[in-house]
């Protein structure tokens, strides 16, 4: 995913910057409101996060003219008003979720992700998602590859799902655990190398090109292209 991050402290910018692009993702900084409206504006994001007390335009008014001007981004708003009407106001203002400081990196990227969830169903064919060949069915909870069927288990499904929605990104071992398995331990663990080997075998075998690639010593990812 690509990312734009609005957040005028230098320390927690970085620390926001790091981690997602350490989790696989891209991800461009701004520190003032009018930088991060401009780039909004300029550039396509997947998902964009906005401190809400920022230098020449306030977040929430960063927002606000997004939203006025039809951009409907996925919008994590990071503040340290926590009180129950501070939360509203970030929410009516057209951010999409509230995240108070000071926060866990692991609840920000998760929150992230349920967002960009959110938005890929909202925005694709009928609830599909495709990568070359194969095609995912949100709705009927389907599997398709060149149009035969591959009955997947629940697990299966749900790690495919994770992997389609971030087509040719490394996505890593953690962000695995974190996404599908809920667990928040050693990603060296083996558990994720075994369900994707098993998920392969029923993606990828019969068929001329491999579509799930191994990325030594980052993870995996679902592309065309190796």
């Amino acid at each position: 995913m690509r990312i734009l991050v609005v957040e005028d402290d230098k320390s927690n910018a970085e620390y926001v910057r790091d981690g997602l692009i350490e989790s696989g993702h891209n991800v461009d900084v701004a520190s003032d409101g009018m930088d991060g409206l401009y780039l909004a504006t300029e550039q396509k994001y997947d998902a964009l996060i906005v401190d809400r007390m920022l230098p020449k335009l306030d977040g929430l008014a960063l927002i606000q003219a997004l939203r006025s001007s039809g951009n409907k981004t996925p919008v994590l708003v990071l503040s340290s008003l926590a009180k129950v009407e501070e939360r509203v106001k970030g929410l009516r203002s057209g951010g999409d979720d509230y995240l108070v400081k000071p926060f866990a990196f692991s609840e920000l990227l998760a929150r992230i992700e349920t967002l960009t969830r959110r938005s890929t169903v909202d925005n694709s064919d009928n609830g599909l998602i495709k990568v070359g060949d194969l095609v995912m069915n949100l709705m009927s909870h389907t599997v398709t590859r060149s149009g035969k069927n591959i009955p997947l288990q629940n697990r299966e499904f749900k790690l495919l799902e994770f992997l389609m929605r971030h087509p040719d990104q490394v996505v890593t071992r953690t962000m695995l655990l974190e996404g599908v398995w809920d667990f928040y331990f050693n990603p060296q663990t083996n558990l994720i190398d075994a369900q994707v080997s098993k998920l392969r075998q029923k993606i990828d075998k019969g068929f001329e090109k491999s579509l799930i690639h191994t990325i030594r010593g980052a993870g995996y990812k679902v592309s065309v292209n190796p």
